[in-house]
Formats: structure tokens, sequence, C-alpha cells
């Protein structure tokens, strides 16, 4: 018979979760998505092209954490038997996450309990695990803290994954599976839910310019780590005569003989930095002219070999 669906997220992971529960016979009563900023969300698009009830709004509680009741009064006109939470960034009221017959679920890109919080992707890289995978929780007071449904691990973590890649090509197919397959149980009436282990919970906090800055005294493993997991964002940084100077596509090479924050070398691959203990290549930058190939950035700065570059 599917469930009556109310869907919340945003981008392609929200669209391809909305095309598969359709799939599976289920009717989305309503997808709630934030406002249009720039280019269309494709979740969106997709709700409008199907003709389902689109909601955009951005908050649905205030900050002293009360419903907005005008949010609550739109939700509960769809009549839903269960939430499902696919890539939300904002807090739901409980008037909302409980409302439903079967409640809601959400979905996590880690290993519950550990790496809470929303920036799990860019945590698990800059510190070192070697495996990943994703989580479908029953959302309840806390943050990523409710009992798990679902949870698909496996996943290596390779030396050259970016938060990009490691999203994209691993953790979002599988965390679309999740999420289907959470809905079955619930369906079927088979959901066992696992109360969460708080003696291994870890949460961190967001990614911001405070983590993102990269200081030339740590190690090259480190600071590796550090551009790979800031990258597609915020962009870890250096400074390059005084200016912010954001890497990408970074790839740990051998040391070179010269003092840490040494230019190595320039050539078609990139721009090749000292560090301590190893060197990293850099494919790409970001800096005042926008993300560009390093090598360009070189050529069009005069950066050369040899030149000292400054921690951010």
């Amino acid at each position: 018979m599917g469930l009556r669906i109310a869907l919340f997220g945003q981008a392609p992971f929200g669209r391809d979760c909305l095309d598969r529960l359709r799939e599976d016979g289920h009717e989305i009563v309503g997808v709630f998505v934030p406002p249009n900023e720039g280019r269309p969300d494709p979740l969106a698009s997709r709700a409008e092209e199907l003709g389902l009830t689109l909601v955009r709004r951005r908050y649905f509680r205030r900050r002293t954490g009360e419903a907005i009741p005008a949010a609550v009064e739109t939700y509960r006109e769809l009549e839903a038997e269960l939430n499902v939470l696919a890539f939300v960034t904002v807090f739901l009221p409980r008037e909302i996450v409980d409302a439903p017959k079967h409640r809601s679920i959400c979905f996590h890109p880690s290993l519950l309990p550990r790496y809470r919080g929303g920036a799990a992707i860019n945590w698990q890289i800059i510190l070192g695990e070697r495996e990943s995978g994703v989580s479908v929780f029953v959302p309840d007071e806390g943050v990523d803290t409710g009992p798990v449904l679902v949870q698909k691990g496996g996943i290596e973590i390779e030396p050259t994954d970016t938060t990009g890649s490691l999203y994209f090509r691993k953790l979002y197919p599988l965390g679309v599976e999740a999420v289907v397959e959470a809905v079955r149980t619930i369906e079927g009436e088979t959901t066992r839910p696992v109360p969460q282990d708080e003696s291994r919970a870890t949460h961190q906090g967001l990614v911001d310019d405070t983590v993102a800055r990269l200081d030339l005294t740590r190690p090259a493993e480190e600071l590796d780590r550090l551009i790979r997991g800031c990258d597609p964002q915020p962009g870890a940084f250096l400074r390059i005569r005084g200016e912010p100077v954001r890497l990408y596509d970074a790839l740990l090479e051998p040391a070179h003989d010269a003092e840490p924050g040494t230019v190595g070398c320039v050539d078609e691959r990139g721009i090749v930095l000292a560090l301590q203990g190893a060197s990293v290549r850099v494919g790409r930058v970001r800096g005042d002219s926008g993300k560009e190939p390093a090598q360009e950035f070189a050529k069009r700065t005069g950066l050369e070999a040899g030149e000292r570059i400054e921690s951010g």
C-alpha cells in the first residue's frame, strides 16, 4: 500500500530519495525545502515537475526552540504517516518530528555514534579515519543522538579522498539505499531501533576558517588530511605574500630538501610545497581571482620555486 511521507531535504540527495520512495509505492504528500537561492534546488524542481505539494521554508522553530505555528499548521494539513529527513540542515520542532504515526527518520553520513554534527564527513578525513559509512536514525532532542534504524559501513576512506569525493562517490549512493531500506522496515513493521552507545560518541563542530588555517609547523600527513577534509568547503588556506590562498586537489609526495613552506617546484601538474616530513602537490587554488589551476595561479602571480609561503 505504501506510506504517506513528508520529505524534508534538498539537493540531488533529496531528489534521489524522492524518486526511490515513489518507485517503492509511497505517496509523497509534501516536500519541504529551503527558500530558493541562486540555482534551482534539484529536489524542489523534481517536486514541481511531479506536481507535489512544495513548501519553501527556512525555519520551523524560533531561537527559543518554540515551534512556529504557521509551519506546524502547514505540515499537519498533509496528514503524513512518516517524515523522511534527507539532507536537512535545520532543526524541526517536536510538534513535527513526533507527529506522524511512524514519527521521523533522518540520514547522517557517519557510523553513529561517531562523528555527530554538521561536518561529519570533513572531520572523518581530517582526523584520519580509514572507514566510513552511513546511518539512518530516529531523531530525538539531541544532535544526531536518536536510536539507529539502519547502518551501512565498510566504506574505505582512501588517502586521496576529499570531503567531496567521499560524499558524492561513496556515501551519497549508500545513503539513498539506507533511507529506502529504513522506510521498508517501517512499512513492514520489522523496525528495531538500536540505542546509540554513548561511551563511543564523538561530536565535532563545524569546519570554519579557524579549523581550515594551515600551520606549517605541523606534520605533512596532518596538513594533507586538513586540505582534503576542507575540499571543497571551506578550503584550507595558507598566505602567499600576505593574502589567503585556499588549496585543493592535494597529493602527498616525497620530501623536498627545503624548509617547510618553501615552493619546491611549479609544473603542469600544480605547485609542490615542502612540509614537515613530506611534500604536498596542490592541483588547484582559490585566491583573489577565484578557483583556478595551481600552475596558472603561479604563472599569473609570478610564484616560483624557492619562494617561502606563510602559515594561514
